[in-house]
């Protein structure tokens, strides 16, 4: 139980959207959070972990349209799966609620009213986008266009992902509807601004005196704040899935204004919907925050000014984390690079992941590459050689020669002292939230302890001497016992079922001595498993981007033409049958998709050294273009590996390649190069010939 007059920390993870699957990239964050959370109550912390699904917006709104229900259907949907996924990971809440609650409506209005009431909130008319086809105002997500910060093409129109700029959906260059596609226009609304203007200095204070916060977050939030802050628009025009403003028909709060709000509403459900209650318990606790680093800018700025304006509690710490790619390469279906949780689940435990994680994870702001061969090289010689064989022969031999009894332990004052200084360590890293630097000190008392049996040679000595044999044994399982504790934030299930077979459960840190004696354990088992090396999947076309030089027609065929391609290392020629449905100079200077290991032949006379991928809907035929690529570039579905084996016509006619959505599928995996995926031209829908 946590222990009486201590200060309550409520702990909160960014809200996940309510319209897809939890993947391993958020999973960065819920267990970075869970692994911490578990520590303070491991020390006796009063701590509540509060989430919820961010639940309100237009792509909700659209989503459920497209889906043929209504927004609450769909948003409980995704609730299910994503508190399934979260559980299945090991990850904790105290209470994982939703947005669209009336906990947040409550305290979404209490908010906007105090800012009103302080002059913190005014009307202005604004020009807004808005399409004309679609018949409605595109918010943030629903516009794309180029950067007008850094030109950055394909941008949504509130953030650029390359240059972090923030800005208006009318700044966007060359602006177009992700809905239809079209380019909308620009017209007039009134809208509810929130002076954020009025609070630079109330947040310099807050940053320059808060000693928590990471020093590269900090200087680049005070930055934006030296270039001057804007008022924010916090209301949206209908239709639109949210809270209405009050006394308002048509306008509602911005998806941004009662989303971090949620973190309240979920803390009020800890105390059964008392609102009151909440408010009053929030603004005496510690407030923690882990958040991505694309959100800086909204919890940094946007929240805690809010927060000021209405008189509640600003967090005093919010930890920042960078972004995760896979095997070096930005997480991607058509790459093989996109993990749902579940996906992850099928072939691996949930806590290889926890540790590959907490093994790389800091107080410092960095990426985070998951790379597989790392992950299978770290789980079985940290995982299993280290820990697991350190646990399991311990045991195994207290077992098999001294019937499971710890009897009396060596007192081995030099390694008791050494692991004591790392047991130190660790509390500090964990509680500093440096994950990687806890996992090294607890790894390194793993080591010494598996040192201690090796040197020390048990399977020898209870030969000669059964007594001080079993006083060396008792002093390992002593150190078993601890690590059980140690690991328990990362590990919560294997340090469960350790503890089971010591005979003990629910350790706390203060468990943590070497005074376990005269005890019966359990039948040991093996707790953690080897990953079995990944069989690799071989595609059997060696498909590349070849550029067309030279394009003339067929000397003795109608129908086809006969191409030079270069394929950056060498160049050959191909013949294709496209002059039905491509005139020369559509096709010339273009950058395409080859088979490379087509064996060669010749076509109405003419040889053909390859062939040219097309899509075929028994209509059209649309070529598969690239325009980002690199000539000679590799063309992979996801991670599959590119045959470099000739492969004869029949054999190719076989391969079943289609097209979904303009995209080319085999096995699921979509085509694409590392710059971009392989798009069919004119055809939606079809096979790849």
């Amino acid at each position: 139980m946590p222990k009486k007059n201590k200060k309550r920390i409520i702990v909160t993870s960014a809200l996940p959207y309510a319209n897809g699957p939890i993947h391993i990239g958020h999973l960065v964050e819920y267990i970075q959070t869970d692994i911490f959370v578990r520590f303070l109550r491991l020390i006796g912390e009063d701590v509540v972990y509060c989430c919820a699904d961010d639940t309100h917006g237009t792509p909700i709104e659209i989503k459920a349209k497209e889906l043929g229900i209504v927004p609450e259907e769909l948003i409980g949907r995704f609730h299910r799966d994503h508190l399934r996924d979260f559980t299945s990971f090991n990850i904790k809440f105290d209470s994982y609620y939703s947005t669209n609650s009336k906990e947040n409506k409550y305290f979404s209005d209490l908010i906007f009213e105090r800012l009103k009431k302080k002059n913190l909130i005014y009307q202005k008319e604004i020009e807004l986008t808005y399409c004309g086809k679609c018949g409605r105002f595109l918010p943030d997500r629903y516009v794309k266009g180029k950067c007008p910060k850094c030109n950055a093409p394909d941008q949504y129109g509130d953030v650029c992902e390359s240059c972090n700029a923030t800005y208006k959906t009318t700044d966007l260059v060359e602006p177009y509807c992700v809905v239809c596609g079209s380019k909308p226009i620009r017209r007039i609304s009134r809208h509810y601004f929130f002076k954020l203007s009025a609070f630079s200095d109330k947040l310099k204070k807050w940053l320059v005196e808060n000693k928590n916060l990471q020093d590269e977050i900090k200087n680049y939030v005070l930055n934006w704040i030296k270039e001057g802050l804007e008022d924010w628009d916090i209301s949206r025009d209908g239709p639109y899935f949210g809270f209405k403003i009050p006394n308002e028909e048509n306008m509602y709060y911005y998806v941004w204004l009662d989303a971090p709000i949620g973190y309240i509403s979920s803390f009020a459900n800890t105390l059964k919907g008392d609102v009151k209650k909440a408010e009053r318990e929030w603004n005496k606790a510690k407030i923690m925050h882990f958040i991505g680093k694309d959100i800086t800018y909204f919890h940094f700025l946007f929240w805690p000014a809010m927060l000021i304006g209405a008189d509640f509690n600003l967090p005093e710490n919010i930890a920042v984390h960078g972004f995760l790619t896979v095997n070096k390469e930005k997480m991607s279906k058509s790459r093989g690079t996109f993990f749902t949780a579940e996906d992850f689940l099928k072939e691996n435990d949930a806590e290889y992941l926890r540790f590959y994680y907490a093994r790389v994870l800091s107080k410092k702001l960095s990426d985070i590459d998951l790379d597989f061969k790392e992950l299978r090289d770290i789980v079985n010689n940290e995982m299993v050689a280290n820990l697991g064989n350190f646990c399991y022969r311990t045991l195994s031999f207290l077992g098999s020669n001294f019937d499971g009894k710890v009897g009396k332990i060596s007192q081995d004052r030099e390694l008791i002292k050494n692991i004591n200084e790392k047991i130190k360590k660790v509390k500090e890293s964990y509680s500093e939230v440096n994950l990687n630097e806890a996992v090294r000190e607890i790894m390194a008392i793993s080591s010494l302890g598996n040192q201690y049996f090796q040197n020390k040679e048990p399977w020898k000595l209870v030969k000669e001497d059964k007594e001080k044999t079993h006083k060396i044994v008792g002093l390992c399982v002593n150190i078993v016992k601890n690590l059980s504790i140690l690991i328990q934030p990362i590990f919560p299930s294997f340090s469960a079922r350790l503890q089971e077979q010591l005979g003990v459960k629910e350790l706390k840190w203060e468990d943590i001595d070497f005074k376990f004696e005269n005890k019966k354990l359990n039948k040991p088992e093996i707790l953690i498993k080897k990953m079995a090396e990944e069989a690799k999947e071989e595609f059997p076309l060696d498909l590349r981007v070849a550029q067309i030089d030279f394009v003339e027609d067929h000397p003795d065929a109608d129908k086809l033409y006969v191409l030079k391609i270069n394929l950056g290392k060498e160049r050959r020629q191909l013949v294709a049958g496209l002059r039905q449905y491509y005139k020369k100079e559509q096709l010339l200077n273009k950058k395409v998709i080859v088979v490379a290991n087509l064996e060669h032949a010749k076509l109405r006379g003419v040889r053909s050294e390859g062939m040219l991928l097309a899509a075929d809907n028994g209509k059209d035929v649309g070529v598969l273009f690239v325009e980002k690529s690199l000539v000679g570039e590799r063309v992979k579905f996801g991670n599959l590996e590119n045959s470099s084996r000739m492969i004869s016509f029949d054999n190719f006619s076989k391969i079943k390649m289609v097209v979904k959505d303009s995209q080319v599928v085999y096995n699921n995996l979509i085509l694409g190069t590392k710059e971009e995926d392989v798009k069919a031209e004119k055809v939606v829908s079809g096979e790849v010939k």
